[in-house]
């Protein structure tokens, strides 16, 4: 039975996919925290390929060739970087509210929801748990605000890059996500050559506020088939 890495979003920690890795005791599961993240030290600045070799590392440190993965918007991207980069290393892919359509513009407005001072401002109870979740919250958000406008203005996951990805990918995207339309995930989908895709109802973006056990049904039946 292959490994299951499961890859966690941007200002996100291992942490918020515990629930998700319960649900498969009988795999090998790795959730590592990306650098900065969680209880992760820093290793320099945010960036895709950075935080894919990292995966590679944390894979080669136990011994594992090859995986399926998981990840969780920033997650899903970086997986999906893997399999057109590495694919011999990289199974059958599951992405869940994982942003696509990238542009120096939609970069610009992502990086207005990064400003540590407005946060802590108006969302005291979100700043309060980045503060718990990271050892430098402020420091995670200004280096992710970084990597984001590098993606709006390098876009890794071009069309031809993800026509080229041969791994069987399962795309799933919320009704109600905010940040990933559902447009740009059915462009994805459409792009991939082995795609299948999930549309998840009353689903926003945030994974505290999804449904964990419709997450791994999808995820089960996807991994389980042929």
């Amino acid at each position: 039975m292959q490994p299951l890495v499961l890859l966690h979003g941007a200002i996100g920690a291992s942490s918020q996919l515990a629930s998700i890795a319960a649900a498969f005791p009988e795999k090998k599961i790795l959730c590592p925290d990306l650098s900065g993240h969680g209880q992760a030290p820093f290793a320099g600045s945010f960036s895709i390929e950075g935080f894919a070799k990292e995966v590679l590392g944390y894979m080669d440190s136990r011994g594992i060739g090859k995986a399926d993965f998981f990840g969780y918007s920033m997650g899903g991207y970086i997986a999906l970087h893997l399999a057109a980069t590495c694919p011999e290393r990289v199974g059958k892919i599951i992405t869940l509210a994982t942003k696509f359509a990238w542009s120096p513009e939609i970069a610009a407005s992502e990086v207005r929801m990064l400003n540590a001072s407005k946060i802590e401002e108006k969302l005291p109870d979100f700043a309060r748990t980045l503060q718990e979740r990271h050892g430098d919250w402020k420091q995670v958000l200004q280096n992710t605000a970084t990597m984001m406008l590098e993606l709006g203005e390098e876009q890794p996951l071009k069309p031809e890059v993800l026509d080229g990805i041969q791994q069987k990918v399962l795309l799933m995207a919320g009704d109600r996500d905010r940040m990933v339309s559902l447009e740009e995930t059915i462009a994805a989908y459409r792009q991939l050559p082995a795609a299948a895709l999930c549309v998840l109802p009353h689903t926003p973006h945030p994974i505290e506020q999804m449904d964990t056990q419709l997450i791994v049904e999808q995820m089960i039946r996807f991994l389980t088939a042929d």
